[in-house]
């Protein structure tokens, strides 16, 4: 006597053509594409990827103008700022501050 757990061969080959049969079955009995569904789901497909599309470009611009207004400002902190002296008149001022801490004294 053959246990549960021990199919034959036949028995595998038999439940595997039913199970593909069974699949078969299924595959057919779905209903036949509609095309003007098709044709809806697709419109509706490259609407939305056309205005995603869109929201990525203008981020990306509102992007460029942050950078672009940050890098303004930083040049305009930059020319606020005094030129930087040369060493003759940095060593000129420390000249003039050791002179007057001698006259002090």
């Amino acid at each position: 006597m053959k246990s549960y757990r021990d199919p034959s061969f036949q028995d595998r080959v038999g439940r595997a053509a039913a199970a593909k049969k069974k699949a078969l079955d299924a595959l057919r009995s779905k209903p036949p594409v509609d095309e003007a569904v098709v044709a809806e789901r697709q419109a509706a497909r490259l609407k939305r990827e056309a205005a995603e599309a869109e929201k990525r470009a203008a981020r990306r611009a509102a992007e460029q103008a942050a950078k672009e207004a940050k890098e303004a400002e930083a040049a305009a902190k930059l020319a606020a700022q005094p030129a930087p002296r040369s060493e003759a008149e940095l060593k000129a001022a420390r000249d003039a501050r050791y002179a007057a801490r001698k006259n002090r004294k």
